[in-house]
């Protein structure tokens, strides 16, 4: 792994149960191959290809294989997405800080299963593939925009299917709510 990097991307086959384990991180976990038993704050729910799982930062999450379940899963800090709500959303919040009420506020689950369906999913994997390159090329500054980039382009196709509160966007200079994903 990197020291660090806001943005990194790991594909893996995973044979084994895993137990549940919390990151300090935004995951988005793309199923590739194969089908698992996820257990969650949803509860217990199957997954395979074509479905994306969404894990907001410290979400327990464990898997039980049904065989075998190939993955890509992308970490991103939490500072690094804020950053992404703050910014898409400028009209809407005064600041960083009042991108963390307002996410918190539009993101009020933490897990999600987005059944994308396997064609849908399936436009993601050459820029998975070539974001997996990059992260493991470990030269995060050199890659920077072009791993930006293609972060956007997967969040351009997972976006539309994350749930969100029924809240309404008001550019008032009270707290602000919204009903579009982030990202």
């Amino acid at each position: 792994m990197t020291p660090y990097a806001p943005l990194l991307a790991r594909t893996r086959t995973i044979h084994r149960p895993v137990g549940p384990i919390a990151y300090d991180c935004v995951k988005v976990i793309v199923v590739r191959d194969g089908s698992a038993i996820l257990f969650s704050e949803f509860g217990q729910k199957p997954v395979k290809p074509g479905d994306v799982i969404v894990l907001g930062a410290n979400t327990l999450c464990g898997s039980e294989p049904e065989g075998h379940i190939t993955v890509t899963t992308v970490y991103l800090d939490t500072d690094f997405v804020l950053d992404q709500v703050r910014w898409q959303y400028a009209g809407f919040v005064a600041d960083r800080l009042d991108a963390q009420g307002f996410a918190d506020t539009m993101y009020s689950e933490p897990a999600q299963i987005l059944r994308l369906g396997e064609y849908r999913a399936g436009m993601l994997m050459p820029w998975l593939d070539e974001l997996v390159a990059l992260s493991i090329d470990g030269e995060f500054v050199r890659h920077y925009l072009r791993m930006q980039a293609l972060w956007f382009q997967i969040a351009y196709v997972i976006a539309p299917f994350i749930k969100v509160s029924p809240v309404r966007i008001s550019p008032s200079p009270d707290f602000h709510r919204a009903s579009a994903p982030w990202w």
